[in-house]
């Protein structure tokens, strides 16, 4: 899956993973991850979540790295704030107090671009990738954290067969392959969701269920 593909979906506000409204379940579980407040939270391919805000207001300093200048300026404008800006090596950065946005390709980012990451959050990242490009995203998010890192990572689980992605499907079994090796596991929840996603039945899914993890960096 090319750059490309990501710049049009934003160019054409392609964009129903988007959600105006916090995630519940980062508000339902982010406190199994025992962070202290104004500890570093890392958000890969975040968009223009307001999840961003939400753990902000936490007391957290929030890093987010984004591909689409357009899904950057979004954010911004239409939460009413002014970043300032400046370029950090491969990435133009927009920041205000609390919140850093790099816009940029995830793939070049190395630790030192994000600091010491207490946590990460993934609501939309790894569902958002084909089955290759998964596993070179899990092999390089282990290169920006350290041990001890905690990761609430949230995945649907549906007949792949079904519906083309994105987002894919990735199960448990999938899950454990990419991360297993280096992070314990624990499933929080899985909650059946295709009554609340129209869309996704429209596509003709017969069952979706999202998958809450607590990973744990060894």
């Amino acid at each position: 899956m090319q750059h490309e593909f990501w710049h049009e979906r934003w160019q054409q506000n392609q964009i129903g993973f988007h959600k105006q409204e916090v995630n519940p379940f980062l508000q339902r579980y982010w406190a199994k991850l025992q962070n202290d407040l104004a500890k570093r939270i890392f958000v890969p391919l975040c968009g223009k979540s307001n999840d961003l805000l939400w753990l902000r207001t936490l007391g957290h300093q929030v890093v987010g790295v984004e591909l689409s200048p357009l899904a950057v300026d979004a954010f911004f404008s239409e939460n009413r704030l002014q970043p300032l800006e400046s370029k950090q090596g491969h990435f133009h950065v927009s920041e205000i107090d609390g919140l850093q946005i790099l816009c940029g390709d995830f793939f070049a980012l190395h630790a030192a671009d994000l600091g010491t990451i207490a946590a990460v959050y993934d609501r939309a990242s790894l569902v958002a990738l084909p089955p290759e490009l998964r596993v070179e995203y899990a092999i390089h998010l282990a290169t920006l954290v350290s041990p001890k890192t905690q990761i609430l990572l949230i995945a649907f689980d549906y007949p792949q067969h079904e519906m083309a992605g994105p987002p894919f499907s990735v199960n448990e079994e999938e899950i454990d392959s990419l991360f297993g090796n280096w992070c314990d596991i624990e499933l929080l929840a899985s909650e059946d969701v295709l009554e609340q996603e129209e869309r996704f039945k429209q596509r003709g899914l017969s069952r979706m269920k999202e998958n809450i993890y607590h990973l744990r960096v060894r």
